[in-house]
């Protein structure tokens, strides 16, 4: 993991995206939970879980052969929630409903959302390799309406 490769990443990104979200870089999200970045509303900055996305990395692919590739869809799925217009909306639905299935959706879309907007911004990496990140990112949220869906 070569931190100047991942500012050149993380730069070329934001120039993509045109997003003016301020990014930092820290190794591990507090609390333990293995999420590699995120994008906080209210200061529109993301933060970077370095360790984390390489921990995410060897246990999706089982190398780091593809870190730099890893981290980049992690970033543009960040930057996607930084440019959603539709998340103060959204955010706003979240808090103002008791309903949880209706909570559980909302999370989902604000997920769905966020890759819908990277995706434009990474369209250089292997569409089979993104899937597989997209796919174990959103299971959770999937599996949560699952039996209701049934």
């Amino acid at each position: 993991m070569n931190k100047s490769e991942l500012n050149r990443i993380t730069q070329e990104l934001l120039r993509r995206s045109g997003s003016s979200v301020t990014v930092e870089m820290d190794t591990y999200f507090p609390g333990g939970r293995l999420i590699g970045g995120k994008y906080v509303m209210h200061s529109h900055r993301v933060t970077m879980y370095t360790e984390v996305i390489r921990q995410q990395c060897l246990q999706l692919f089982g190398s780091l052969e593809s870190f730099n590739a890893y981290y980049a869809v992690v970033f543009a799925h960040e930057l996607g929630h930084s440019m959603d217009l539709k998340l103060t909306e959204l955010c706003d639905r979240m808090d103002g409903t008791v309903d949880e299935w209706d909570q559980k959706q909302i999370a989902l879309q604000i997920e769905e959302n966020a890759w819908n907007n990277a995706m434009p911004w990474i369209q250089d990496i292997d569409p089979a390799f993104i899937r597989v990140i997209v796919d174990r990112s959103l299971e959770a949220y999937r599996d949560e309406l699952a039996p209701e869906i049934a």
